[in-house]
Parts: structure tokens; sequence; C-alpha cells
């Protein structure tokens, strides 16, 4: 049934209507999205003038990615580049790269470590897995019912495969590995490809159809569907160890004349400052980030491209090396634990679809060429800001770009 405009307020004043039922009432989700903001705005008493405009189409936002919304937050991009990669298996690839962000000098820095990478040929990228986790916690009788439960699975394996799989065209079980128990409880990590999805929708509802199967076999009690084994949207040091998403790594050797002349600092300086900061401080500080600021590329990536902002927690983990080879610089990162997408979730919002395609990796097919590109932002990020903290061009750059 649809109401007019001031209906539709009246009977959200009144308690008729809540916020979540506004599009019961309205043609278009567009029309339930203003309506809710005039009414926060009529409530709180603060115009929401710049939230109230945007050009993405609410209508399937509304369905698949947000609830009750009132519209949208502006967030500046901009770009670095051209990054140049040389890929595996893939073409090569040379593009400029949008960021969002509102930090300044943080893409003046990208940009320079995008300068001194393509100098020097372009990086190399390698992806080495492609995972998404599931682990649910389970409750047996004993430790040695969960010893025995644990056993079962393994012994099952390729059936709960099979049951698990019925869920989805895309997703396959790699393995149930590890399954740690603690006490009588058990913990099985349940593991995926997910195809082009970063596929945590996916393998929570396989995972799901997989526990009645084995529920229904064993003397057991599914506690939860998520036992904080996977480990999704935390640091922890089974994904630095394991992996989760994709697992890359990204490298370059940069010639000494490039170090001195694009970073203004010297190979020494870069290794030192890097052992020091990233590898012996972050041991002293019981960091799972061996890093210097992985964060800062991860996020301006994923808010651009609509990829879920809260995965940066696990995205940042990771490792930045620094050698020297014969006088040029030998520099690489590693990112275990990067769940990205190039179909699916926040990817169809207008805004990420079009940073997507500006670097060619918009749907199918299209993943590990984004993966690749944010291992290359982020080996540019630390290149950069590790010569800086080497020049001691730190705290002037900030100063003259922002902070």
């Amino acid at each position: 049934m649809d109401l007019t405009h001031d209906e539709i307020l009246e009977k959200l004043s009144n308690g008729e209507i809540r916020l979540f039922e506004i599009e019961k009432y309205t043609k278009t989700a567009n029309e339930a999205a203003d309506i809710r903001r005039e009414f926060i705005e009529n409530e709180s008493g603060v115009k929401l003038e710049h939230i109230s405009k945007y050009s993405i189409d609410m209508t399937d936002t509304a369905k698949k990615n947000i609830e009750n919304p009132i519209g949208t937050v502006q967030i500046p991009v901009g770009v670095v580049g051209p990054l140049v990669v040389n890929c595996d298996d893939d073409e090569d690839i040379n593009t400029y790269v949008p960021m969002a962000t509102t930090e300044g000098a943080l893409l003046a820095s990208v940009n320079r470590g995008c300068s001194a990478i393509r100098k020097a040929g372009g990086c190399n990228v390698s992806i080495l897995a492609n995972q998404m986790t599931r682990a649910p916690v389970i409750k047996t009788k004993s430790t040695k019912d969960a010893a025995k439960l644990k056993r079962w699975i393994n012994e099952h394996f390729n059936e709960i495969k099979k049951v698990a799989e019925t869920t989805t065209s895309h997703g396959k079980l790699l393995k149930i590995d590890p399954i740690a128990i603690v006490g009588r409880y058990a913990y099985p990590r349940f593991v995926y490809d997910s195809g082009d999805s970063m596929g945590m929708n996916m393998v929570t509802i396989a995972t799901e159809k997989a526990l009645e199967f084995i529920e229904g076999e064993n003397d057991i009690d599914v506690i939860a569907l998520s036992g904080n084994f996977c480990v999704d949207k935390k640091p922890a040091a089974v994904n630095m160890i394991e992996g989760r998403g994709k697992s890359v790594v990204a490298e370059v050797v940069i010639p000494k004349e490039i170090v001195e002349k694009t970073l203004k600092t010297t190979t020494e300086e870069i290794v030192e400052v890097n052992y020091s900061k990233n590898l012996l401080g972050s041991a002293i500080a019981g960091s799972y980030g061996y890093n210097a600021h992985f964060a800062n590329m991860v996020a301006a990536l994923f808010i651009a491209t609509g990829q879920d902002p809260a995965h940066v927690t696990e995205a940042s983990l990771g490792i930045t090396t620094a050698e020297n080879d014969d006088g040029d610089l030998y520099f690489s990162v590693t990112l275990p634990d990067l769940p990205v997408a190039t179909v699916g979730g926040g990817t169809r919002l207008e805004t990420a679809s079009e940073s997507l395609n500006l670097i060619g990796a918009k749907g199918s097919g299209k993943v590990e060429r984004f993966a690749s590109i944010v291992a290359g932002i982020v080996l540019a990020g630390e290149l950069s800001l590790i010569g800086a903290l080497a020049a001691g061009h730190l705290a002037s750059a900030h100063q003259k770009l922002g902070r």
C-alpha cells in the first residue's frame, strides 16, 4: 500500500510505522531513504545536507548492502601510478589506481613508491593461495570424544565435502584443517576456494549444511557456526601462518641509483630502518603486523572498490623485508590474509564498479588481478614510507601535504 510522503512521516512519529518498514509504503527505495532521512532530521534537529546527496541507486543497495539507508558518506578519491606489476600467469599490469582516504600525504607517498617501482621495471607479484575459512565450535562429551570427532571428520572428508558443495556452484571445500581441540570443544577450520567472490557468506552457508551432516552422524552439539578460529575480521596468528583470502607476495629490486635519486636515501639506510622498525620494533610490541603501514593502502583501496572495510583488520597482517643486493635494494611485502572480491557484496555499488573498471578488475576472472594490484600498492606505500623515515623526511612531508 502506497502512502504519501507526509502520511508516512506522521505514522513514523506516531509509532505506527517503524524505520525499517518504510519501503513497504513507497514506490522506490530512493524515496524511502529520503523519507527516513527527513524523519531523522526532524527528530534530531540536524540537517543532513551532504549525506542526502548521492548518485547510487538504493534499490539493490537497500536489499543487499545496508538497512535503514538515509544517504551516503563521501570520501575523497585520488589516483596513484601508473603501477607496473609483472604477474605470474596473467598479462602484466600497467594502470592508475584509485584510493579513497582523508589522510594528507598518503597518496603522494604511494605515488613516489609507484615511481620507484616503475623506474625499476616493475614489481613481481605471486598469488600463493585463495582460501576463505569458517570454523565452528562443537561441544562433545569429553576430550576423548573430541579427539574421536577429529578422526571422524578426517576419515569422512569426501562425504562432508559433497554435502557442503551442494549449497554453491562456485565454492569448493579444500580441506578441514587444522582441527583444534580445547578440553571437550572442537574447532574444525573449514577451508574453501571461493572463486572471484570474497566468499564469507558462501562458506558460512556451506559450512552450516556440512555441520547438519556431521551432527547427524555424531553425538555432538554445535555451539556456534563461528568459533573465532576462522579468524574473521580480527588479527590472529593462525591467519598469518595458514593464510586467509588471497595470500600474496610482491617484490622489487630497486637499483642503487633510483634509491638515491627517487627515495633520497641509501640501500643500507632502508635495510636498517626496516630491520630495526618493522622486524625488531614489531617483535617487542608483540605485533602481528611486521610492517610500517599496510593498513593505510589496504583501507584506501578497499573503500574505493567496495570491499568490506572491516577486513582491513586482518589484511594489515604481514611482513616487509629489505635486503642489500650488491648495493641495490631488494624489497618485498607478504600479505597472507587478503580477503578481496571482484563480484558480489559492495563491488556492485556504482562508485565501486567505476573504480574496479578503472583498474580492469571488475567481474568474474579478475580477482587475481585485483589482489596483485593491492599487493603492488602496498609495496609502493611501504617502500616510500621506509625511504622517508630513512631520509628523515616523514614529518616535513606531512607538514607540507596535510598532516
